[in-house]
């Protein structure tokens, strides 16, 4: 009977895969433009239906709690009109970035001088760097651009649940981001490895871990990720701060920090609860300056 069950869910799941293969079809025909836009109203229409927008009502009351009523249900309606984008943007990623250094502000993806030049710093320097990264606008944009960059990386990932989706979604991002590791058991070593190697590592560390370091997040206690805060104590190199800024007409901006100082010890090595808060306050900044852009249906806090 199990056996039975297992064969019937993989069928089930080859089917949903099937099914999400053509949605993703027809979202290509649709274009970057129409796609994401077709999104965006679908998400702000059925999003305030489900259990997730009061996850995200009571996150950013939370957060907020001197704004209005009208400014939180203005900044959850952005969130999931951004929520909707992104799903449709995945396969038109080939599309979106037409970023040419030559003409930074010309096309769908800017940047300023300055982020541009941390790029290729990044790139030439010899040395292993961490970057971390938020759910903000487009969250993929950070790590293709590090790959368009040039820059050797080694990009953690979180699977999704279901194996055939998992497999498209694996398709769609294999050949526009660096090495990609999946989220599990054998994942701080492999960041390990590339750091070893002198590659860059990047990371999104803005949601909930429940075996982590108690931080201060928004002004209220959230238990954080240490893993690149570990690693850093580990291999004592750079960290930076990687993002992408959503503007209007389907144009992003990129981001890029400078070294990002970290506290230490007594001992004089990073220091791992503290460097994971600091990391935090960073990304705690980029969402009060864009709080409609950041992820708040997920359960940050409890």
């Amino acid at each position: 009977m199990l056996h039975f069950k297992v064969r019937l869910w993989l069928f089930a799941d080859r089917l949903f895969g099937l099914l999400v293969r053509a949605v993703f079809a027809l979202l290509r025909l649709l274009g970057p433009d129409s796609g994401p836009k077709i999104g965006a109203a679908i998400a702000r229409t059925l999003g305030p239906l489900t259990s997730a927008n009061r996850i995200g009502r009571d996150n950013i009351a939370g957060a907020f709690p001197d704004k209005s009523d009208a400014e939180r249900a203005a900044i959850l309606r952005e969130a999931w009109d951004n929520l909707g984008r992104v799903a449709c943007e995945y396969v038109h990623m080939d599309r979106i970035w037409d970023f040419d250094a030559a003409h930074p502000d010309s096309g769908r993806i800017t940047a300023t001088p300055e982020t541009v030049a941390l790029y290729e710093r990044l790139r030439d320097d010899g040395k292993p760097a961490i970057v971390f990264s938020a759910h903000l606008a487009n969250w993929e944009l950070p790590a293709i651009a590090a790959a368009r960059h040039g820059i050797e990386s080694a990009v953690l990932y979180r699977t999704p649940n279901s194996p055939a989706v998992a497999k498209e979604i694996l398709r769609l991002r294999q050949d526009s981001m660096g090495t990609l590791v999946a989220a599990g058991m054998s994942a701080p070593f492999k960041l390990a490895r590339a750091l070893e190697r002198g590659q860059h590592i990047g990371m999104l560390v803005d949601q909930r871990f429940g075996r982590g370091p108690r931080v201060d997040f928004l002004g209220r206690p959230a238990q954080a990720n240490p893993l690149l805060a570990q690693l850093a104590r580990r291999f004592d190199c750079p960290v930076h701060g990687a993002r992408a800024i959503r503007l209007p007409d389907g144009r992003f901006r990129l981001d890029l920090t400078e070294e990002i100082p970290l506290p230490r010890d007594a001992e004089g090595l990073i220091d791992v609860a503290a460097a994971t808060q600091a990391m935090n306050d960073v990304i705690a900044g980029w969402v009060r300056e864009h709080p409609g852009q950041w992820l708040w249906m997920h359960r940050r806090w409890r």
